[in-house]
């Protein structure tokens, strides 16, 4: 074979291995930064869904019901305890009637609509026992309270 022929098709062939290796060192490390940074968006997602958990954790949720019957009128619940620090929910349906949801100590006083979920929702920041019942005049009297005992 003709010398002028080997010497280039030698440098081509060099050049192309070069360029392979080369191009292989490159896709390697971007693998490696999408991996590292893969998993730092994992740690990342991890921890939103931990201080979510957390956050959702302290959530105490209560469903009550007020109507009357033939015997008084009423919260279908008559007592809540929860921790001082929870976030209170308290998810009110009145069923029959006309009544509201009040509770002083926390400056709460909602009408609660016939057939409609009304969301109170507060931060229990103080220790003790504390009533609440409907402020429609007479429903107190007949019955419609009940009990939040906030424990340390």
């Amino acid at each position: 074979m003709n010398k002028k022929i080997i010497i280039p098709v030698v440098a081509i062939g060099i050049i192309a291995v070069a360029a392979v290796i080369a191009f292989n060192k490159t896709n390697q490390a971007a693998k490696n930064g999408v991996a590292a940074n893969n998993t730092q968006n994992n740690n990342v997602a991890e921890t939103a869904e931990v201080v979510a958990e957390n956050k959702e954790s302290a959530v105490k949720e209560f469903s009550i019901t007020s109507f009357y019957d033939n015997t008084g009128i009423w919260f279908s619940l008559k007592e809540i305890i929860v921790n001082k620090g929870d976030i209170v929910r308290i998810k009110v349906t009145n069923i029959k009637g006309t009544h509201d949801f009040t509770l002083d100590e926390y400056g709460i006083k909602k009408m609660t609509a016939l057939n409609e979920e009304v969301v109170i929702e507060f931060t229990a920041d103080r220790v003790g026992e504390f009533i609440y019942y409907c402020s429609v005049p007479g429903h107190r009297q007949k019955g419609q309270w009940g009990t939040l005992t906030v424990t340390e």
